[in-house]
């Protein structure tokens, strides 16, 4: 590589007694590129990784693929794009994932994101604050719409890579085959967890009841209670009959229903780039969601570039190759 990577470490006092007792010191990959020398400036993306994943995954050796860093370089030095920094962030939990919002259940990811982490990297690296720009795919989709919509002017330029959205869609398919996987655990997270966490090898039903679990804790938890009392589910584990107040608390926090708010349209409308897309084939339909959401963009009167591509939802980080460049350019526009 022509860039190189530093394995920052940052001692967070907001995630410092997080509920889960998770670390509060946090090591994270930064891509510098070629030319950075501690003297000029560049943008700066932020990365945000999906649910199960975090910052380090972006530099896992898979045969015959290139790594994140690998493939920036690549971008930067053969292709022509921009020369930028890429902070990973580091947002895992014990249940899988942040979302990279606050929760009484898990930590203050979304605190911990925006008032520590960046204003340490703009002091620790020559950063350019006005070129700020934030990426993920799935959760970490998700992560940079939330994050944009609900803290305007922080970046410039987003880009969601078949983000979390039409929550009915893309997680309520999945209620049943929690009940039906819980039931042999007495329909108790807890008696789940504790298997889960003795198995030496982890049984392939584990990973859907572990997604809503997460996503329960991030959406839905309650602040008065500890775990597993404070996962709060949005469906009877028995019947699978929905409970609706609990729904209604997942539904607020879906982009669809975000995007309803005038404050969250106003922010969206001061980005310099916004780039969607989604496979048509996604296991969890949110090229459906990714449709409805810019369908309400374009009535908004939202600036944004959709794209669909002919895959699914599993390993399409090449995908970077068509954001990442669009991204650097937006988030250097005066």
């Amino acid at each position: 590589m022509k860039g190189s990577v530093e394995l920052a470490s940052f001692e967070s006092s907001v995630l410092k007694n997080n509920p889960l007792g998770d670390p509060f010191i946090r090591q994270f990959p930064v891509y510098l590129p070629p030319s950075y020398d501690g003297k000029k400036s560049f943008p700066v993306i932020y990365l945000l990784a999906g649910f199960a994943s975090t910052g380090i995954s972006f530099l896992n050796f898979r045969f015959g693929r290139p790594t994140l860093p690998e493939q920036i370089d690549r971008l930067i030095v053969s292709e022509g794009m921009n020369e930028a920094i890429v902070v990973m962030p580091d947002c895992m939990t014990k249940f899988g994932g942040s979302q990279y919002l606050n929760s009484p259940a898990f930590g203050n990811y979304e605190d911990y994101l925006i008032n520590e982490l960046i204003p340490w990297i703009d002091r620790s690296f020559k950063t350019r604050p006005e070129a700020r720009a934030v990426a993920g795919k799935s959760s970490g989709g998700f992560g940079a719409l939330h994050l944009c919509m609900n803290h305007p002017g922080v970046f410039q330029a987003l880009a969601c890579h078949s983000g979390d959205m039409n929550f009915e869609l893309c997680y309520a398919p999945d209620f049943p085959h929690v009940c039906r996987v819980l039931e042999n655990y007495d329909y108790r997270i807890r008696n789940f967890y504790k298997a889960y966490d003795e198995a030496l090898k982890k049984p392939k039903h584990a990973f859907g009841v572990i997604n809503i679990v997460g996503m329960a804790a991030a959406y839905s938890p309650d602040a008065t209670k500890s775990f597993p009392e404070n996962i709060r589910l949005p469906f009877d584990l028995k019947t699978c009959e929905r409970k609706q107040h609990i729904w209604q608390e997942w539904l607020s926090k879906d982009p669809l229903h975000q995007i309803e708010d005038s404050k969250k349209q106003s922010a969206l409308k001061s980005m310099r780039g916004i780039f969607i897309d989604c496979g048509t084939e996604d296991e969890f339909n949110l090229q459906f969601g990714a449709r409805v959401f810019c369908r309400k963009l374009s009535k908004y009167g939202i600036t944004f570039t959709y794209e669909e591509f002919p895959d699914n939802h599993m390993d399409t980080s090449y995908r970077y190759d068509v954001s990442l460049p669009k991204l650097v350019a937006s988030s250097m526009l005066s």
